[in-house]
């Protein structure tokens, strides 16, 4: 069935050589390219601050021509903050509180973070997100098992969200959201990201910038 684009709000990103953003694969330690997610969403949405939004400490780098060993380098950095766990970063407000230590010992000032946790009903999903890429703030999302095949390469991850499109097929719309991850970037239905079908969910990380 023809698929048609009523709407669509992309966020700008960085590029990383032909890398679209930073990749956990490259980190240094087994560990980290096991599950580093956390830090590698912390360290893609700390690289927007600084180029997008003004935030120059969050970032102490040259933001013109980042390099992969760069990168690297300030991954491991966060890695003081956000390492693996056993379990994994498997809460938002555990990533919300080391994020924010990282923030406040860059000295990095004017930006509050809450959470909307994956139990919340999809209507309210939706309507937050969309506030917060219409803002140009894009999300940390963190999604835990999911019933749905389709998402296997998103069970117990961290990734940044930072764009959606609304498209119509048939008779119904769809919100699809710009999943940013391992360098790469996909569109994904988000109603059926959001329902994983389990009692153990993720959530999205809000950020107010100021």
């Amino acid at each position: 069935m023809k698929e048609e684009l009523l709407k669509i709000k992309e966020l700008k990103h960085f590029m990383i050589g032909y890398s679209y953003g930073g990749n956990q694969d490259w980190f240094r330690s087994y560990m980290m390219r096991l599950g580093g997610c956390g830090a590698e969403t912390a360290c893609d949405l700390s690289i927007y601050l600084k180029m997008y939004k003004g935030k120059e400490e969050a970032y102490s780098r040259d933001t013109a021509n980042i390099t992969r060993p760069e990168y690297v380098e300030f991954a491991h950095e966060m890695k003081k903050y956000l390492w693996p766990r056993m379990m994994g970063i498997d809460k938002t407000s555990t990533w919300i509180s080391e994020y924010g230590k990282y923030l406040n010992d860059r000295g990095v000032s004017g930006i509050e973070m809450h959470t909307i946790e994956g139990d919340a009903p999809y209507a309210e999903a939706e309507e937050v997100f969309r506030g917060q890429i219409d803002k140009e703030i894009p999300v940390p999302c963190l999604t835990l098992r999911h019933k749905d095949k389709t998402f296997g390469d998103y069970n117990w991850h961290w990734f940044l969200l930072n764009g959606y499109k609304v498209v119509r097929t048939g008779e119904e719309n769809r919100l699809m959201v710009k999943a940013v991850t391992y360098s790469e970037y996909e569109w994904l239905d988000f109603e059926r990201l959001w329902n994983t079908g389990y009692d153990n969910k993720g959530g999205l990380v809000l950020l107010n910038v100021h």
